[in-house]
């Protein structure tokens, strides 16, 4: 479990972008698919793999009446109740996707949805929590889940700047400081006009915490551009195949659409870099096609410069063109042939 912990960390302080490949209903209601999905998440590059612990009847009610349907969207046409029951992943299977996340490396991370989800996990020896968009607003599970004094990654679909002040406090009334907030926009999938990612830069200097992007659009720029401008984590709804019908499929990556986007938002990262005006090897050596000060005819000690006898030119090895006005008029110390560069020692005081 500390393992977990380091990891996350580590990737934070060093700003490498830390990997989640959302299961959610990928597996399709198969603990075969969902024991092949950690290994194909693994290989795409995956750092952590994240499942969803709940149950129909502890995310809702099985009620028919209107308030309960879904209306619009991916989901159009569902009762809740149905809906919950065919997407969950069974709580007897979740040791065993565990254990195969262990197994192979992969750091393991599920989204309870209510205190009894909470205390399963807790038995399991879970190393972190994560908070869907959705229970962004349900402060009692914040508090819980924060109580057990471990990471807390929230993401803040649909949060308003006070609501997602309200889950960070609640942690902090916990004693429990270790927050990671998601920047996510609640649509399935996303529309790129709706993401409005410059969100993060501001998230991170209002509330103080890292912050990173839980991305339901298709495909790798939006991750690539949240990484670009501060992003910490990436989390993406991972399947085996869309053609595996389910009712995360639409929205989620293939394994090597994820391991094209790992690829990206690595490079970007590394390009990101940090606020650095030094410069590289490679730069300092590139420094010598600079443009700089040459004599381009012969002079005497004693000499003039002018126009017609200096000139700044490449390579870089003489002396800085913000030097060239003062030089101008000025006698040289010494003699010069035409194609040497010009001294410091000649700079008029």
């Amino acid at each position: 479990m500390q393992n977990v912990v380091l990891a996350l960390s580590k990737k934070i302080i060093t700003g490498e972008p830390y990997f989640i490949a959302e299961m959610s209903a990928n597996h399709a209601g198969s603990i075969d698919n969902a024991l092949e999905i950690v290994r194909a998440a693994k290989k795409a590059g995956a750092d952590c793999l994240k499942i969803q612990t709940y149950t129909a009847d502890t995310m809702t009610i099985d009620c028919d009446n209107e308030h309960f349907l879904i209306k619009g969207g991916l989901w159009d046409g569902y009762k809740l109740y149905d809906l919950y029951k065919e997407a969950y992943t069974p709580w007897e299977w979740q040791r065993e996707i565990k254990g195969e996340c262990e197994r192979i490396g992969l750091d393991f991370l599920s989204t309870p949805f209510d205190r009894t989800a909470v205390d399963f996990l807790e038995e399991l020896g879970i190393g972190f929590y994560k908070i869907a968009s959705f229970e962004l607003v349900d402060i009692p599970l914040i508090e819980y889940a924060a109580s057990k004094g471990k990471p807390m990654i929230i993401s803040c679909g649909m949060g308003s700047i006070d609501e997602i002040q309200d889950a960070v406090d609640a942690c902090k009334r916990q004693g429990n400081n270790q927050i990671i907030l998601l920047k996510c926009t609640s649509e399935y999938p996303a529309d790129p006009a709706d993401m409005n990612i410059a969100t993060i830069p501001d998230m991170k200097e209002r509330f103080g915490v890292p912050v990173g992007l839980s991305d339901h659009s298709m495909g790798s720029l939006a991750a690539v551009v949240a990484v670009s401008i501060g992003a910490c984590v990436i989390e993406k709804h991972f399947c085996l195949d869309r053609s595996i019908k389910n009712p995360d499929s639409e929205f989620s990556m293939e394994p090597m659409e994820f391991k094209q986007m790992v690829a990206d938002v690595t490079a970007a990262a590394k390009v990101r870099g940090e606020v650095n005006y030094e410069l590289s090897e490679k730069e300092r050596a590139s420094t010598a096609f600079r443009r700089s000060l040459f004599a381009v005819k012969d002079i005497s000690a004693g000499e003039h410069f002018t126009e017609e006898n200096i000139r700044c030119i490449r390579p870089g090895y003489g002396i800085a063109p913000k030097h060239y006005t003062k030089l101008l008029n000025a006698s040289s110390k010494q003699e010069y042939e035409k194609g040497q560069p010009i001294s410091g020692e000649d700079i008029p005081e």
